[in-house]
Order: structure tokens, then sequence, then C-alpha cells
């Protein structure tokens, strides 16, 4: 009953965008309505001088973007949000893809100005992908910008999805006034503030009195017009239809000014998912069940750079963790006992001694733990569909600094357990390869290995295409393989052989050639499969 009641105020959600849609002012915002934050700043350059609650690393406080996933929690109307903000950076979407493993639904950022961008297609594929529900907030309608028809034919056209607006801007750019809430039938008036709370709110119940006249003035029979014809056109709102995945409700509004945030926050709280089953190597796994279960999505080192500490982010699934209980590490066949599990707001941790369905708890971890292990009551099961991508972009590490040659390696080690990158090792020289699905993660794994670990390295570029994860069912094919190719073949971090492609030619080639082996382009495949 405990398990079942914690569950029913719980909801857990990401975050995502393009980068500079807005995502992480909106995560502020979020914040601020829960009173999880008294005041907001916005990153708006690379010079800003206050950065955001959710940015806490050195790098991101620089360059003025996300780079690392940020969980947080907060209360508001008496649910329980556990919010991720995800990296809106293409060259950190690998990190944001295994997040959305963690969540039961997402809110989709899009900037008013550019509509639908490159990143957002790429995001909105992932969700829909896991069938994950998504509501859209169409943000910066304090901007000159798209006309809102336009941008709800482009959402429907470009993200594949049937959407239906749940809120209506008064106008747009310098005349935008705010939004009417199509879903709840009422209109909040407001002044912008962009650090805190509006006070001097304006209700107005029904589109039909005259007091929208006088506030809004010749803009309030636009609006009438407007919101006959949404209704008009778009079907009533179906919940079911959202929560499979099918129908996308969207919300406009202005993040930095607050317009439209309360809109949504109070429809989300409404209408999101609560924590939902996940599958498992033996079958599936249901929040009410009563045996704790939960995974590993996210490693993060030195979230605190004055302790060095470790940090495994666990997302529990089943159950009821408990502060110093003894759990089963699944893959290491091994009994672990948690004695300092903690809550976040960004890079503030607080101690717990319970959790439940939905909530992601931190655990200080020793090098026990790699993304999408798996923590059981005691029942030998890992949770599927948290992947490993094949990376894109390589180069050779090359030490700056014999004397801290131990620093550099672990460093390596542990920055890529976080997953930001993937380590392969080639046997011969014992040469170190990294290997990205972005360019810019080379740049933070250089920053953080200097300032967190004291190693200075450089990375030399290598001619390679693909890695591939390589398998076969005839152990003599696969040595003969291995043999044969030996000068491409590298170990990845778990000892498994990687096959090195120079080019998309020499891949398909070796293919054609070598039918009894099998290539594969997400590690996760080949866990799965040998389970």
């Amino acid at each position: 009953m405990e398990i079942k009641s914690n569950q029913l105020i719980r909801k857990t959600f990401a975050i995502i965008s393009h980068p500079d849609a807005g995502k992480t002012t909106l995560t502020e915002k979020f914040l601020l309505f829960g009173g999880a934050i008294k005041t907001a700043g916005a990153v708006k350059s690379n010079k800003a001088s206050q950065s955001a609650a959710s940015d806490f690393m050195e790098i991101e406080k620089q360059r003025g973007i996300s780079v690392a996933t940020s969980v947080m929690g907060l209360v508001y109307k008496g649910i329980k949000l556990n919010l991720l903000d995800t990296p809106g950076h293409k060259d950190f979407s690998e990190d944001t893809y295994r997040t959305l493993t963690a969540v039961d639904s997402v809110i989709l950022v899009i900037d008013s100005v550019k509509g639908v961008e490159e990143q957002t297609r790429r995001l909105m594929e992932v969700c829909r992908m896991r069938a994950t529900p998504v509501m859209i907030f169409i943000n910066k309608m304090d901007r000159p910008g798209q006309d809102p028809y336009d941008l709800l034919d482009e959402l429907e056209k470009t993200l594949a999805i049937q959407v239906r607006p749940l809120t209506w801007p008064i106008n747009n750019g310098r005349d935008f006034k705010g939004v009417y809430n199509l879903y709840d039938k009422n209109l909040n008036l407001f002044s912008p503030n962009k650090k805190g709370i509006s006070k001097d709110i304006i209700s107005i119940r029904d589109l039909s009195d005259i007091a929208l006249d006088k506030w809004i003035g010749r803009d309030a029979a636009q609006l009438r017009e407007d919101v006959t014809l949404i209704e008009g056109v778009y079907p009533e709102f179906e919940k079911n239809e959202y929560l499979k995945g099918k129908v996308a409700p969207v919300f406009f509004g202005s993040a930095l000014n607050n317009f439209g945030v309360k809109e949504l926050l109070d429809t989300f709280v409404q209408v999101a998912p609560l924590p939902q089953k996940r599958a498992v190597t033996t079958g599936e796994i249901y929040p009410e069940q009563s045996d704790f279960s939960g995974f590993v999505f996210k490693i993060h080192a030195n979230l605190d750079p004055r302790h060095r500490d470790r940090i495994a982010f666990l997302r529990v699934v089943s159950g009821h963790f408990r502060r110093n209980k003894i759990y089963n590490h699944v893959r290491l066949g091994r009994k672990l006992r948690f004695s300092n599990p903690t809550n976040f707001l960004a890079n503030e941790k607080e101690l717990i001694d319970d959790a439940f369905p939905g909530d992601v708890v931190g655990l200080y971890d020793s090098g026990n733990f790699k993304i999408g292990d798996t923590l059981t009551e005691g029942e030998a099961f890992h949770f599927k569909g948290i992947p490993s991508f094949s990376p894109e972009l390589f180069r050779e590490v090359s030490n700056k600094d014999p004397l801290k040659t131990k620093q550099l390696e672990k460093g390596l080690d542990q920055l890529t357990d976080e997953g930001v990158a993937q380590l392969f090792v080639k046997e011969l020289g014992a040469r170190k390869i990294i290997g990205t699905v972005g360019e810019l993660q080379f740049e933070v794994i250089q920053y953080r290995l200097f300032h967190e670990y004291g190693a200075s390295c450089e990375f030399l570029k290598l001619p390679l295409f693909k890695a591939c994860w390589i398998r076969s069912s005839d152990p003599e094919a696969l040595r003969i393989f291995l043999d044969r190719k030996s000068n491409a073949i590298a170990l990845d971090k778990d000892g498994s052989p990687v096959f090195l492609a120079e080019s998309k030619a020499v891949l398909q080639a070796t293919m054609d050639s070598y039918p009894q082996i099998e290539f594969l382009f997400t590690s996760e495949m080949v866990k799965v499969e040998e389970e």
C-alpha cells in the first residue's frame, strides 16, 4: 500500500530541445514555481554573469551550454516531480538518449522564431521509438517569430505526430500579452518577471467578459476568433492518446518572462503519466511490485570537485528503496549497501532514507557501477534498452606529461564510465583511442582531465569511420576474423572485441567477406542477446 500511495504522487520527466531553445530557462522556472529556488538566472551568452541552477560544471558556466544531464526534484501541488534537464547540444545527444530511458514523459521546447530544428527531429524520433508521451512548449513568443498556425503545421509535418494546442498566445513579439488556457478555459494576465513569480495576476474566466476588452484591447476580438477556430478544427484533447504517445499537447509562452509556464506546469501535473513498467530480460517489471529494482542510467565523476566524488544515478522502477539495506548488484553478483543515498537539486544534494518508483537516487560509487547496471532485492535480471552507440569520431590519446600517467588513466577510465565517450585499447602497443559522437566532447574531456585530474593530453585525429562490436555463433570463424583483422581490432572497456573500419566502403566489404560475423552498432544489443 505504501508503494502504491507514493507512486501516485510521482512524475518523472525530461526537458529536451535543440540548443538555445530555452530548455534550461524553462527548467529554472519550474524550480521557481515549485519553490526549489527563490530567484532565476538566465544563461544568455558565454559571458553570462549568472549561470543557470542546473548548469553546475565549470565548463558549462564558461560556455553557457549544458553538457551533462542534471537531476532535480521539486514538489508542485502535492506532486513530487523528478526533472531531468538534458544537454541540448547534438555532440552530447548520447547522454540525452540514455536519459530518456529513465523518464516516463518528455517536455520538448521549440524556439518560436526558428521552429523545428535538426536536433529536435532526432530527439522526437527517439521518443516516438519508445512511445514516450510528449508535451511541446513553443518558447520565445515575446520575440517576433513565426505564425502560431504555421508552427502547428510544421510540428505535425516534421515531427510526424498529431498536435493539439492547449494554450493559445495573445499576439507575439513586443505585443505578446500572455496565453489563453484552452484546457482549463481561463486567462491569467500578469507582468513579465525574469527573476521571480508575478503577484499582480488578473484572472479572466470567460472570454465573453468585457473585462477582456479592457485589459488587452483590440487583441480580445482576435483571441475570441482564434479560440473558436481552434476548438472547431482540432478534436477534443484525449488524455489516453497523449499517454500512448500519439498526440502531443502544445503550449505557447515565454520561459524567460514566465508567460505560459504556469499553464504548462498545471496541466502537466494533471495529465502526465505516473511511473511506468520497464522491460527486463525475464519479462516486465511493474512499479507496484513489492520487491525493489532499479537501473543506473548515468554516472558522473567529480560532481563536487572539492570531494572528488563519483555518483551513479539510479532510477527506481519498483518496490521501496531503503538506505542501509543490502541489494544485489546483478552484473557483479555482489551484495551492496548504501549508507549515503541522495536526492538532487542540480549540484545540491540531500541525504534520503527512502525512495519509490519514479525517483532518481544518487549512489556514491567507488567503481562498482557501469551504465545499464541493475540493482534488485535478489532476483537476477537486467533492464533492457539502455544503449551505447557506435561512435563516429576517433582520436588517439597522447600523454603530454608522463609523470601524470596514473592520473590520466584514472581520468580516462572514470570519464568514459560516464558515457560521454568510449575508450578502446589496441593490444599492439596498448594505444588508447577515444570514440565520441560529437567534436565538442573531446574538448570537454580534455578540460576535465586537466582541471579534475591534473592530467594533460592531446588528441590525435584518426582516419576511422565506425566502430562495430563483433560476434559470431561460430568460434572458429570469429578466431580467424580476429587474427586476419588484428590491425583493425581493439577492445572496449568490457574486453569485447571491436572492429574499427577506416571507411564505409571498407566496412561494407568486410561485412560481405565475412558473412559469419555479426557487426553490431550498439553494445546494448550484445548484452541483451548474450543473456
